[in-house]
């Protein structure tokens, strides 16, 4: 139970423009790093080192099964952490350097052979996901207890998505326009297995400063905080049963199992599309380095315009309207220039309209879907009090490791799939597999379907899981009034 000091202890409900863009930048190096995995990791060790796509996916989706683990350990340790720097940011800082260190390593094996390989993408996969893991689930955690004002929170998502996407768009343009230009050598860049070391030495520094600069930045609320329940400390045993029980405790709420099964599920299409852009761009339209550069910053783009209107949606409509209207906005428009293509309705490559019509679908697919990622960040701050009110105890470590899980599912099940999708479909690979001329057509076309109509159907099943997601504006203040009515009856008992 909550000690009586933490449950009247006040937070800030209306917080400073220095104070949210403190928060939201250190979102930056999530962004950073899901750009740079999601982006080029696949496309590095599968067509450029060599590796089966089968081994690939399988290498990064070993960080589903550990941070499946690791995870809810990082939370509920967060959760339960006492210290004079609160429950949180000890974790932030101790992030830093092994997350720089390791990112960096991921992206520059210093061994050849498959096996060889497979091992070290296992190994520093994983070492890199626990790293971010450190920083991101005791921030997501932050997030929520900075506040908890209904439309506060959804400006205080709409800063951290907004500074998510401009991670993943400054990690495709540093390395489309710094790193993977075209050479004589290499007229496609991102087939230059030596660029990829320093494009990684970037990333990695940018993102130590992003998580300093949001960790000494939101420092000042440390003293408005909930602080952990004073336990008596425990054995490692018991550490892990009572980590279990927080996890059994958590997906018994019924707002939380929904939430989380529909994310899961998006997270995991949106992934196996993030493996295979490169392929689309490179192999299926056929686009030039130029226009690769042009239409990979389209829909971060449209997520960064959509995240500046999401918090004033959701005031007018409600979260679960914008759960609902982006996923099926991601669906449609994922689907709608793949199936045109397959069924010969849609411009030939090389025409002058196919970019535009393209760059202009993106854009719209990122906006639409930048409100149900808003919404799903603030509606489960919203479940951490609707979990207070059932049974006493803050414990947004726990429930925000669901989030940070489900990011691994974007990159380590999508992974998985994509790589298994590739060598189902034959795909050919290797550093001289130059344009769709090296490429079967049977190929092309499988790779067409499995990015489109397959992956877009599974929007349904997200759909289907949001639907049922019921805690209204109403029902939430009703829970905040049903706490500071239990924090007034403990005040008064405590006098």
């Amino acid at each position: 139970m909550q000690s009586v000091a933490a449950l009247i202890l006040p937070r800030l409900e209306k917080l400073s423009f220095n104070l949210k863009l403190a928060f939201g930048i250190g979102q930056l190096a999530e962004g950073l790093k899901a750009g740079a995995l999601g982006t080029f990791l696949f496309f590095y060790y599968n067509q450029v080192l060599g590796l089966s796509g089968t081994l690939t996916g399988l290498a990064v989706s070993t960080a589903l099964v550990v941070d499946a683990v690791v995870d809810p350990l990082i939370g509920s340790l967060s959760d339960h952490w006492r210290s004079k720097y609160g429950r949180r940011h000890p974790f932030m800082y101790a992030s830093i350097l092994p997350l720089a260190i390791c990112f960096f390593l991921l992206f520059a094996p210093p061994v050849r052979g498959e096996w060889a390989l497979f091992v070290w993408l296992v190994v520093f996969t994983n070492l890199a996901r626990i790293s971010i893991s450190l920083y991101f689930v005791p921030h997501q955690a932050l997030g929520a207890e900075m506040s908890t004002d209904f439309t506060e929170r959804s400006a205080l998502v709409g800063y951290r998505v907004f500074f998510s996407v401009l991670g993943g768009f400054a990690a495709t343009i540093i390395g489309f326009q710094f790193f993977f230009a075209p050479t004589p050598e290499f007229s496609n860049g991102q087939l230059n297995a030596g660029a990829y070391a320093p494009f990684a030495a970037t990333l990695a520094l940018l993102m130590a400063i992003a998580i300093f600069w949001s960790t000494w930045g939101t420092r000042s609320v440390i003293p408005f905080l909930p602080k952990a329940t004073p336990d008596a400390s425990v054995g490692a045993l018991a550490f892990l049963i009572r980590v279990l029980r927080d996890m059994v405790t958590a997906l018994r709420c019924g707002s939380f199992a929904w939430l989380f099964s529909g994310v899961l599920v998006i997270f995991v299409m949106i992934g196996v599309n993030t493996a295979l852009d490169l392929y689309m761009y490179t192999y299926f339209w056929e686009l030039t380095h130029g226009q690769i550069v042009a239409l990979a910053t389209a829909y971060p783009l449209g997520l960064m315009l959509g995240a500046l209107v999401a918090p004033a949606l959701q005031r007018r409509y409600g979260k679960r309207w914008a759960l609902l209207f982006g996923t099926i906005t991601w669906g449609v428009l994922q689907v709608l220039p793949i199936m045109l293509r397959l069924l010969g309705w849609f411009p030939e490559n090389g025409s002058d309209i196919l970019l535009p019509l393209l760059i202009g679908m993106r854009v719209l697919q990122g906006a639409g879907a930048v409100q149900a990622n808003v919404a799903f960040g603030s509606a489960v701050a919203d479940v951490c009090d609707e979990h207070e009110l059932q049974s006493g105890k803050r414990q947004e470590g726990i429930f925000f490791s669901a989030i940070s899980f489900s990011s691994t599912c974007a990159v380590g099940g999508g992974s998985l799939i994509a790589g298994l999708g590739l060598d189902l479909i034959d795909w050919p690979r290797g550093a001289k597999i130059l344009s769709a001329a090296d490429v079967p057509a049977d190929a092309i076309f499988g790779l067409g379907v499995i990015y489109g109509p397959v992956v877009a159907s599974l929007a349904l099943l997200t759909m289907w899981c949001y639907s049922h997601y019921r805690l209204t504006r109403e029902r939430h203040t009703e829970i905040l009034a049903a706490l500071a009515r239990r924090r007034d009856v403990l005040a008064a008992a405590d006098h």
